[in-house]
C-alpha cells in the first residue's frame, strides 16, 4: 500500500460536521425538534451523535421500549441530508436499573458503594450490567444497523473510572492468576512483597489499592491500573457483540479524552491497548484558549501533540468527536473563543489528521449541569448570534475540503509516549513529587518540530520503530528488556535515538535493574548514569553546549563516561566539568543522552542540529515567524497545506511554489499575510 493511499474511516467521503444531539431531552417540545432540522441546514452541519445518554427515553421501565421517537430522528435527519452516529447508552443508566439491580453500582477505593447518579457509575464486572447493556444494544442494532442514515457506532461515552466491589476483587485475582501463571511466588517476587512483610500465601489475601489498606506497593498499583484498562476493554467488547454481529460493516469508535488544563493524554486508561479494539480513533478536545498562563501558540503546540498521538495510534485519520464552538462549563474560568479562534482551532484538528469537526453539544440543555456549556444552538434558538454564525462559517469551509478526507501524514520523526510509564513514574516515591511531568516533557521535545513544520508521529512502545530516522524517548523510567532490545536494533540498523534523564530505571514490574543501568543501554550510549540530582525550584546550574550556556532545572544526571563523547558540560555543583549531554556512534546509528532538564532554547538548538544532520524537512516549505504553524496532509498527487496563525498579530508567510486556495479557488504565489488567528488551506499539486 502506498504511503499516500487514502483511508476512509467511515463510509463518508465528506468532512463530518455536527455533534452530540439530545432530542430525548426535548420530546415534549416538538416545535424545538422541528426547529433543529431547519437550523441543521442553516449551520451547514451533516452528522449527529444520537442516543449517548438516552437509556431512560429508550427503556423507561424494564422491558418497556420506546423507539418511535428515535425512528423519527433517524428518518428526519436522513431526509434532511444528514447522517447519524448512534451511541450505545451504557454511560448513564436509568434509575430503575440501579434500584432493581443495586449490584451494578460502583464501590469506590474506600469500599463505599456509590448511589445512583452521575455518569459511568457502574461496575465494569457486573454480569447484570453487562447483560442489560448487551440487551439494549442488540435492540438498537436490530432496528438501526441497516438504516441508510447510520454512519458509525459510538460505544458508550468517555470510558473511565474503576470499581472496587467484591466482583471486581475476584476478577482482579483471576486476572493476576493468568498474568502470573497461577504462581503466587512469582507475583510476590514481581511486587517485591518481602518489603514490609507483605508476602501473600493465598490469592484471596490480595485486594485492590486502597487508602484504607495497601497503596504503596508499586507493582500492585501498576497491575491494578493494567487490570482496570483490560476490564474496561472487556466491558466494551461485551457491548459490541450484537453490533458486530448485526452491522459488521459499520465502523465502531469510542471517544478518548485529554486531561486539562495541561492538555495531556487521559491517564486513567491505557489508550495504546484500547486503540487495538477500535475501528476509528476519536477524541474530545477542550483546550483552554485565551488563558493567562501560556501563549496561544504554546497551547496550539500541545493540541498538535495530542492530535499526533491519537492519529499515530492507528496510523490513519481520526475523528474529533467533541469540541465546543465557544465556551465550556467546567474549566475554572469558562472563557469564550474570540472571533476567528473557532475556525482556526477547527482547522488545526483537520491539519493533524481529523476528518470531522463535531461538537458537544448541538443544543444547550434547558436545565442541569450542562445548561451553560457551549453549543451550536443557544437558548435563544437563533441562527443570528455570533457562535452560530461561526459554526456555519466552519461548515461552509468544510464543504470545500472533501478531497482532503482520507489523506494522512508521514513522518521521519517519532516520539515515544507510554501510559504505563507515566503511571509508574508518578507512583515512584522519589525525585521531585511535583516536577516529574512526563507528558509535558515530551511536549517540550515535540515543540521544535512543531515550530519548524516537521511532521511527528507520537508512537507507543509496541509500534514499529524502523520507519523513523529519529526516535525521541524522554523519561522512559519504566522500560522492559524487550523494548530495550528493540531500541538497540533501531540504532544498530542506522537510526538516531535520543534519551534523557530518568530513563531505564525499572523493568515492566517496576523493579529496578540490578547492577545499575541495563548493559544494552550502556552499549548503545557508551556511558551510564550513576546518580540523579533533584533540584529545588530556586537551585541553579547550567550546561555549556556548543559555545552556549543553558539553565538546568529540576533534574541533573551525573554521568560515568565510557566511549561516548561529552557534548555538554555541567558548569556548577559537585559534578562541575562532568558530562551533561553525550553522543555515541553505535554500529550504523547514533545515540544521544540528555542528562539534565534544560530550557526550551536548548531543545531548539539541539534538535535544529539533528534536523540538519538527518536532512529532516517540512513537507512543503513555508517561511514564517514564531507562532505560525504549517501542517500538511497528502495524497498521491497533492499536498494539502494548512497555514495557521496562532498569534495576536498579523504574520507574513512566503512560499516558492504557487498554490490554490481550496476555499476561494484563487491562485496564490510568493506569499500572503495571515491576520490574527487566520488560517488558509491551500493545495500544491506535485
Amino acid at each position: 500500500m502506498s504511503k499516500y493511499e487514502k483511508t476512509y474511516v467511515t463510509q463518508a467521503n465528506f468532512m463530518l460536521h455536527g455533534g452530540d444531539y439530545n432530542p430525548d431531552q426535548w420530546l415534549d417540545h416538538p416545535e424545538i425538534l422541528a426547529d433543529d432540522l431547519k437550523l441543521m441546514k442553516l449551520s451547514h452541519t451533516n452528522t449527529f451523535s444520537v442516543g449517548i445518554f438516552a437509556w431512560s427515553a429508550l427503556e423507561p421501565e424494564e422491558g418497556v421500549y420506546h423507539f418511535d421517537w428515535l425512528d423519527d430522528i433517524f428518518n428526519n435527519i436522513y431526509q434532511n441530508g444528514g447522517r447519524v452516529i448512534l451511541a450505545t447508552p451504557s454511560g448513564a443508566r436509568p434509575a430503575w436499573l440501579s434500584q432493581t439491580y443495586p449490584e451494578v453500582l460502583r464501590v469506590n477505593e474506600s469500599r463505599m458503594k456509590q448511589l445512583h447518579g452521575g455518569r459511568h457509575n457502574h461496575c465494569l464486572t457486573s454480569e447484570v450490567y453487562r447483560k442489560k447493556t448487551q440487551e439494549i444494544n442488540r435492540l438498537l442494532a436490530e432496528r438501526y444497523g441497516n438504516h441508510p442514515a447510520l454512519l458509525m457506532w459510538h460505544i458508550s461515552n468517555e470510558y473511565g473510572g474503576e470499581c472496587h466491589c467484591d466482583q471486581c476483587q475476584d476478577a482482579f485475582r483471576e486476572w493476576l492468576k493468568v498474568k502470573y501463571s497461577h504462581d503466587l511466588k512469582a507475583l510476590n517476587a514481581a511486587w517485591w512483597n518481602s518489603f514490609w512483610s507483605h508476602t501473600y500465601n493465598d490469592w484471596s489475601q490480595i485486594e485492590s489499592p486502597s487508602p484504607l489498606g495497601e497503596n504503596a506497593v508499586h507493582g500492585l498499583n501498576l497491575d491494578w491500573r493494567r487490570f482496570v484498562t483490560d476490564q474496561t476493554i472487556s466491558f466494551y467488547e461485551n457491548e459490541i457483540v450484537p453490533i458486530k454481529e448485526l452491522s459488521p460493516n459499520i465502523p465502531i469508535t469510542t471517544n478518548f479524552m485529554a486531561d486539562t488544563p495541561d492538555l495531556i493524554p487521559f491517564q486513567a486508561l491505557d489508550y495504546s491497548k484500547f486503540a487495538k479494539h477500535l475501528d476509528v480513533i476519536s477524541w474530545d478536545a477542550y483546550p483552554s484558549w485565551h488563558n493567562d498562563w501560556e501563549s496561544t501558540a504554546d497551547l496550539a503546540m500541545k493540541v498538535g501533540f495530542i492530535n499526533d498521538l491519537y492519529r499515530s495510534l492507528k496510523q490513519q485519520p481520526f475523528l474529533l468527536m467533541e469540541s465546543t464552538p465557544s465556551a465550556v462549563n467546567w474549566h475554572n474560568v469558562n472563557k469564550s473563543k474570540r472571533p476567528g479562534m473557532h475556525l482556526l482551532s477547527s482547522m488545526q484538528m483537520l491539519a493533524h489528521g481529523s476528518d470531522s469537526i463535531l461538537y458537544f453539544q448541538w443544543r444547550k440543555s434547558r436545565g442541569s449541569s450542562e445548561k451553560f456549556h457551549g453549543a451550536v444552538v443557544d437558548h435563544d434558538n437563533s441562527s443570528e448570534n455570533r457562535v452560530f454564525k461561526d459554526v456555519a462559517g466552519v461548515g461552509k469551509i468544510l464543504e470545500s475540503l472533501s478531497e482532503v478526507v482520507g489523506t494522512t501524514r508521514t513522518s521521519d520523526v517519532g516520539i515515544l509516549y507510554d501510559w504505563e510509564n507515566n503511571w509508574a513514574i508518578n507512583d515512584a516515591q522519589g525525585f521531585g513529587m511535583e516536577t516529574k511531568r512526563y507528558p509535558q516533557t515530551l511536549q517540550q521535545h515535540y515543540r521544535t518540530f512543531w515550530e519548524q513544520d516537521i511532521p511527528v508521529d507520537v508512537i507507543t512502545k509496541e509500534q514499529d520503530f524502523s520507519n523513523y530516522k529519529l526516535l525521541i524517548v524522554p523519561m522512559l523510567y519504566l522500560v522492559s528488556e524487550e523494548t530495550i532490545s528493540r531500541l538497540k536494533a533501531f540504532v544498530a540498523n542506522g537510526g538516531t535515538l535520543v534519551m534523557t534523564y530518568l530513563t531505564g530505571l525499572v523493568n515492566e514490574y517496576d523493579l529496578t535493574y540490578l547492577g545499575g543501568w541495563h548493559n544494552d543501554l550502556q552499549e548503545i550510549f557508551g556511558m551510564k548514569p550513576v546518580e540523579t540530582d533533584t533540584l529545588y525550584p530556586n537551585d541553579k546550574n547550567h550546561v555549556s553546549f556548543q559555545n552556549k550556556t543553558y539553565q538546568v532545572k529540576d533534574y541533573a544526571t551525573v554521568i560515568d563516561l565510557n566511549t561516548a563523547n561529552a557534548d555538554g558540560i555541567y558548569q556548577e555543583d559537585f559534578y562541575v566539568n562532568t558530562p551533561a549531554i553525550t553522543s555515541h556512534s553505535y554500529k550504523k546509528g547514533k545515540s544521544y543522552y540528555i542528562g539534565a532538564r534544560l530550557e526550551d532554547q536548548f531543545h531548539r538548538d539541539f534538535y535544529d542540529n539533528l534536523i540538519k544532520e538527518l536532512a529532516l524537512e517540512p513537507v512543503f516549505n513555508v517561511k514564517h515567524g514564531k507562532g505560525v504553524s504549517v501542517q500538511v496532509r497528502q495524497d498521491q498527487n497533492n499536498d494539502y497545506i494548512f497555514m495557521m496563525n496562532f498569534t495576536e498579530e498579523n504574520q507574513p508567510v512566503t512560499f516558492n511554489s504557487p498554490v490554490i486556495d481550496l476555499v476561494t479557488g484563487e491562485e496564490l504565489a510568493g506569499g500572503i499575510t495571515l491576520e490574527k488567528y487566520e488560517v488558509r488551506i491551500v493545495k500544491n499539486t506535485r
